[in-house]
Formats: structure tokens, C-alpha cells, sequence
């Protein structure tokens, strides 16, 4: 039986200011977008590509914040309010010195980056320009998301939200200035969308920190990381974070080799894929809702001990997140002239969109079973499995069957597709067996263990 506050109702009650804040997050993205094609297709082809290299920093960024959700869950649960200022300590050091070390490489090396994926010379001046713009404020994103990861395992999602919907009403307004250059404001184009992302950012963590210290216990305290230093919690920290990282940046590098076989198709194929790509987000951003929900809850249950509630409680996870996603795939298939219509005109890239949406049903269903998996999983301690089946299934299945069907073959965009659902399907697979065998139980009691030989 699940404790009861832990019920289903009160799960899906924490997903829904977090689907809201993805929401936001997408609706933002995509007015960016929208905003950029009344500009130029350049811009927004430039912006594309710009992102897939930027996407991966953030995402490196992103894995280690999950090492500070899980640990600080699990700490909230067991009720130690020390180690929840340890861990976000720790959390900090990394996050901010990976940032830097990211910004450093996005500002030095942004055009041989480019050039690896072959983005068009006619895009690469935009691509480099706002790669570096945004780099600047990496370490700021990074302890952004650092501080809403603490501020979701005190359960404050609805203040995440809050500051998620004042920090993006600030970037379109930014957008609406800098990008057509409305008000007397210089016309920038993908430029101006850079410093809008910047400036948003910087205040955003700002707000956030505010409400972190008003909200919670946590703290970032520099006294915390010496006297002793807090080796085992770095080291658990690194436990999780590292082979998530890892297992991003290859997920993240298999994207830009597909992108790579893209960009040899032709301006088509290229902006197909990114708005498609906007219309994939739509439909799994719940599935990402309802698994950092049950990803927290889970991190209570590790740390309460309380191992027999977290199976019920993932499998109905899993369900809700197929039954959404496949939902909104639906619609948009079948009401997809005009949702693409919305960004572009051009009746090759709205047939071929058509056809990639079609092969979405069955990528999301395995994409939904992963997100929750892989999450809950990762809660638990069981990092090394999801690291591993992701490491090769998607550089032999998403990116060796890809380039076979739609490179060797010539199906084009749709056989790269079909790649991509064959990988995620694959996975969803082996971690439905991976749960019902139940290993994952025994990394669940480690935490335990460890606690009582001290």
C-alpha cells in the first residue's frame, strides 16, 4: 500500500505545476521561434543548431542537479536537515564550476563545433553569435536549476512554477523588443533572443534563491564543504551525476551525428526537424512532469525505507505518461496542417512533418516508459543499468539503424526517425524487465546501510 501521502492524487497534484512551468518553458521556446521565422529561416535554422550544442551543456548542467534532487529527497525523508545543506553545498561547487568550464569552451570553440555537424555556411555566423551570447550566463542557468532542483524536493512546485512564469514573461517581452526590434529598440534578430535568454536567467535565479531561503532549511554555505570536507557526500553526489552526465552528453552527441546526416538533406529536412522537435516536446513534457514528481516521491520512500510502495507507485506513473503523450500526438497528427501552418508555409516540410508525427506514436511510447523509468531508477540508485542501455542502444540503434534506413536506404528524414523509435522503444523494454526483477531494491537499501555503519 502507498503511504497516504504519497497517494496517487497527491503525485499528480506535484506533476501539474511542473508540467505547467515545462509548459511555459515550450510555449516560450517556440514563440522564440515563431518570433525568429517573421525575421528570417535563417535565423531560425541558425538558432536550431545553436541550441543542439547548447542544449548539451545545459543538459550536463541538468544531470548534475539531479545528484542534489535525489540526495536531497532522500535526506528530507530520513528528516536530516544538515545533509540537505551539505548535499546543495556540494551541489553548488559543481554545478558552478562546470559552468564555467562549459562557458569557456562554447565561447572559445562555438565554429569547429558547428562545422561538426555541418551546419550551412549560411547559418554559422547567427550559430556563432548567439552560442556565445548565451554562454555567458551557463554557470547562472546551471545554479538556476540547481535552486528550483532543492526547491522541488521541499515539494514547492508551485513556487518553481511561479518563478518560472515571471522569468519567461520577461524573456518573450525581452524577445518582442530585441528580435523585430518594436519600441525604438535596435533589431537583433537571433542575437537579441540571446540576451533576452540571458537577461531572464539572471533574474529568475535571483527570485529563486529569494524564495529558497524564505521556504526551506537549505543553504549554500561555505563552511559546509570544509571542517570536515563532506567527501561522502561528494562522492555520492558524483555516483549519480557522473554516469547521467555521461550518459547525456552521449545522448546529446548521437542527436547532433543525426543532425549531422540532416543537414546534408537539404533546408527541408533541417526545419522539419526542428519543428518537429518543438512538437515531440509538447508531447512528452508530461511524461518529464509526472517522472520528477514520482523521481522526489520515490527519494521521500528511499529514505523513509519504505521500499514497498515505490513499485505501485511506478508502474502508475509509466501509465499516465503513455496515455498523455500518446494523446497529444494524436492531435497534433491529426490537426497537423494547421499546427505547423503556424510556422511555416512550405507544403514539403508541413507533408514531410505529417509523416515523422505518424512515427511518433511508437517513439513515445517507448520514450514515456524511459523518462519514468530512468528517473525512478536513478532515485533509487540503480544508475549504472539506464547508463548502460542507453550508451548503446542509442548509438547502435538510434544512430546505426538511422543512418542505414534513412542515409543508405534514402528514406531521408522519416528512416532517421524510425531509428530514433527503434532506440527508444528498445530501452522502455529493457527497463520494464529491469523493474519487475526487482534488483533495484537492493541499491534502494544501500543509503540504509551506510547510515548504520556510521
Amino acid at each position: 500500500m502507498e503511504t497516504k501521502e504519497f497517494t496517487s492524487r497527491r503525485v499528480f497534484m506535484m506533476s501539474l505545476p511542473i508540467f505547467c512551468e515545462l509548459l511555459l518553458q515550450l510555449l516560450v521556446g517556440n514563440a522564440d521561434q515563431a518570433m525568429l521565422s517573421g525575421y528570417s529561416q535563417n535565423a531560425v535554422g541558425a538558432v536550431g543548431n545553436a541550441n543542439q550544442i547548447i542544449s548539451i551543456a545545459i543538459l550536463v548542467l541538468s544531470m548534475l542537479c539531479t545528484g542534489a534532487t535525489v540526495l536531497a529527497s532522500q535526506s528530507i525523508g530520513a528528516g536530516d536537515k544538515r545533509r540537505v545543506t551539505v548535499v546543495s553545498s556540494v551541489s553548488a561547487l559543481l554545478v558552478l564550476c562546470s559552468g564555467v568550464l562549459l562557458s569557456a569552451v562554447l565561447l572559445l570553440f562555438p565554429a569547429p563545433l558547428f562545422r561538426l555537424i555541418s551546419v550551412p555556411d549560411a547559418l554559422l555566423p547567427e550559430a556563432v553569435r548567439y552560442t556565445r551570447i548565451v554562454a555567458c550566463c551557463l554557470a547562472v542557468q546551471g545554479a538556476y536549476m540547481l535552486v528550483c532542483s532543492i526547491l522541488r524536493s521541499y515539494g514547492l512546485v508551485k513556487e518553481v512554477l511561479f518563478t518560472a512564469v515571471l522569468m519567461n514573461t520577461l524573456n518573450i517581452g525581452l524577445n518582442a523588443l530585441l528580435i523585430n526590434g518594436l519600441c525604438g529598440f535596435p533589431r537583433l534578430g537571433a542575437t537579441g533572443a540571446a540576451i533576452s535568454t540571458n537577461i531572464s536567467k539572471v533574474a529568475g535565479f535571483a527570485f529563486a534563491l529569494i524564495l529558497l531561503y524564505k521556504r526551506t532549511d537549505a543553504r549554500f554555505l561555505p563552511r559546509a564543504l570544509h571542517k570536515p570536507f563532506p567527501a561522502r557526500e561528494l562522492r555520492e553526489t558524483l555516483a549519480i551525476s557522473l554516469p547521467c552526465g555521461a550518459e547525456t552528453f552521449s545522448y546529446q552527441f548521437s542527436q547532433l551525428t543525426i543532425m549531422k546526416f540532416i543537414n546534408r538533406m537539404g533546408t527541408v529536412a533541417i526545419n522539419t526537424k526542428i519543428y518537429c522537435y518543438m512538437m515531440a516536446n509538447a508531447m512528452y513534457l508530461y511524461s518529464v512532469a509526472i517522472a520528477q514528481a514520482t523521481q522526489i516521491v520515490v527519494g521521500y520512500l528511499v529514505g523513509r525505507n519504505d521500499l514497498g510502495a515505490i513499485r505501485g507507485r511506478v508502474w502508475r506513473s509509466v501509465i499516465a505518461s503513455i496515455a498523455v503523450s500518446e494523446s497529444i500526438n494524436l492531435l497534433i497528427y491529426l490537426f497537423a496542417e494547421p499546427i505547423f501552418g503556424i510556422f511555416t508555409r512550405d507544403p514539403a516540410v508541413i507533408a514531410l512533418a505529417r509523416q515523422i508525427i505518424l512515427v511518433e506514436f511508437a517513439l513515445e511510447f517507448g520514450r514515456s516508459i524511459n523518462i519514468t523509468m530512468v528517473r525512478c531508477l536513478i532515485a533509487v540508485g540503480d544508475v549504472r543499468f539506464p547508463v548502460g542501455a542507453a550508451l548503446f542502444s542509442t548509438w547502435f540503434i538510434a544512430v546505426g539503424l538511422g543512418w542505414l534506413l534513412g542515409v543508405h536506404f534514402g528514406m531521408g528524414l522519416v528512416g532517421l526517425w524510425i531509428g530514433m523509435a527503434a532506440d527508444e522503444c528498445f530501452r522502455g523494454i529493457l527497463f520494464v524487465f529491469r523493474f519487475r526483477a526487482g534488483r533495484w531494491q537492493r541499491y534502494a537499501q544501500a543509503p540504509h546501510a551506510a547510515a548504520q555503519v556510521q
